[in-house]
């Protein structure tokens, strides 16, 4: 009989859970993907700015894991990967720019030389004396980063060092996020018996390695989700799923019916709706956490124009500006500076912001030129632009959260053919998105398929 499976999802979780089931279940299984969106991709989206592609959702990805660069040379995109150059971001910070600290474990250093010019003099004493204070560390808890950090080397570190780069990753700030799921280097160092906050994140932070850290598509992530649903085949179906219940030894979806499996690669708001009835206990828990929503105003200005010679600036909690972070594109990525006009991405909304995210296009257009120019200095009319707004983009791991996961997971491991993938479980990441599709599927796959 031939096998009929549900995809709920178009994001990247959803195309790899749709790919890896195209390759199982063969070219004569009926595999459907549903999503509310109209168009495949999820937070990957590649627009056409000033003539060219451009993502306006997530940018890059971790080329050190394996994920990524594995799925691309499956598709015959290995070639399409592209490296950011060599030059470094800054930080926003007491209204003017500094160079982002080296030696931190996402912005928590290890010693107060790394914070040397962003902090004032006490909170870098207070950094070097830390090793001389008690601490005292249970294994296996949890904290919120802002906890940990702002007691053992204070606000300044938190606010000026931290977020900013929490902000970058996961549209939140370290009150929002915990220290396990976030940072599982630091939380394994801290378990392991490190004497203090200074020693273990100098255990924490990975070896510089070879190569580049980060990688992108020269045409953008439009390569790859083109490919994954060239490949896939879905039959495409443009909807919100409701209703999800079991029917007999299957499972039954509104509006597509019943099928033999599926797999659920939603925001932990969708997730928690249609798991309301089937498993209330991994529902509850889904509709806990809590989700942050974000925006991206891209840019094109003329070539001429004279942006720092940086990768980005990272703005600090606290600061007058509107916007988190500006990707300055041209500078950071060799193959867009290859082209006639300079691209610059400006990021808005952290997790409780929503106000901003909800501004009209015009406002949110002249909120991005005007902090951009009080960062860079250019204030010239754009040649083009574009407005991308992400509701419920981005799971905040909190405090407690890979606990809240392992049950989430404990709970839906008891529903047949039934599985969960995407950012909302064990990484926001594209890299960590295409694992836990693979691993849904293989395991979807050995009750579906038997």
């Amino acid at each position: 009989m031939t096998a009929r499976v549900a995809v709920v999802g178009g994001g990247i979780s959803g195309l790899v859970s749709a790919y890896r089931l195209r390759q199982s279940l063969g070219p004569d299984a009926d595999i459907v993907l549903v999503d509310d969106s109209g168009r495949a991709g999820g937070k990957l989206r590649t627009t056409r700015l000033a003539g060219g592609p451009f993502d306006v959702g997530a940018e890059a990805f971790i080329v050190r894991r394996s994920e990524v660069p594995d799925l691309a040379a499956e598709l015959g995109l290995g070639s399409r990967i592209v490296h950011p150059g060599g030059s470094r971001p800054l930080i926003w910070s007491n209204g003017r720019t500094h160079a982002l600290p080296a030696g931190t474990l996402m912005g928590i250093p290890k010693n107060s030389e790394a914070l040397a010019g962003l902090v004032d003099e006490r909170t870098l004493a207070r950094i070097t004396a830390e090793r001389d204070r008690p601490f005292e560390w249970r294994p296996g808890s949890d904290v919120t980063v802002a906890d940990l950090v702002g007691d053992r080397f204070g606000e300044q570190v938190v606010r000026r060092s931290v977020d900013p780069l929490l902000g970058g990753v996961y549209s939140g700030t370290a009150d929002t996020i915990g220290v396990r799921a976030a940072l599982p280097t630091l939380a394994a160092a801290l378990d392991r018996g490190a004497p203090n906050l200074s020693a273990a994140v100098a255990e924490a932070i990975p070896s510089a390695g070879e190569g580049p850290v980060f990688g992108a598509f020269r045409d953008g992530y439009a390569e790859l989700t083109d490919a994954l649903t060239a490949k896939a085949r879905p039959t495409f179906v443009e909807a919100q799923a409701r209703g999800l219940r079991r029917d007999g030894n299957a499972w039954s979806l509104d509006p597509i019916g019943r099928v033999d499996g599926l797999v659920l690669a939603v925001s932990a708001p969708r997730l928690a709706e249609l798991l309301t009835e089937a498993a209330p206990g991994a529902a509850e828990i889904a509709g806990g956490i809590s989700t942050a929503s974000s925006a991206v105003v891209a840019l094109a200005f003329s070539a001429q124009e004279a942006l720092p010679e940086s990768s980005g600036i990272l703005v600090a909690t606290g600061e007058e500006l509107t916007a988190k972070a500006f990707t300055l594109s041209s500078r950071k990525w060799p193959h867009l500076a290859e082209r006639d006009v300079q691209t610059v991405r400006v990021s808005f909304g952290r997790f409780g912001d929503s106000c901003v995210v909800n501004l009209p296009d015009s406002e949110l257009v002249e909120a991005a030129r005007r902090d951009l120019a009080t960062v860079t200095g250019v204030d010239a009319e754009p040649v083009d632009e574009a407005v991308v707004r992400w509701r419920d983009g981005l799971p905040q791991y909190g405090r407690g959260h890979t606990e809240r996961i392992e049950k989430l997971e404990e709970h839906v491991g008891r529903l047949d053919s039934l599985e969960v993938a995407g950012a909302v479980l064990h990484g926001v990441g594209v890299p960590a998105c295409i694992r836990t599709a693979t691993t849904a599927v293989t395991r979807l796959l050995s009750r579906v398929a038997g």
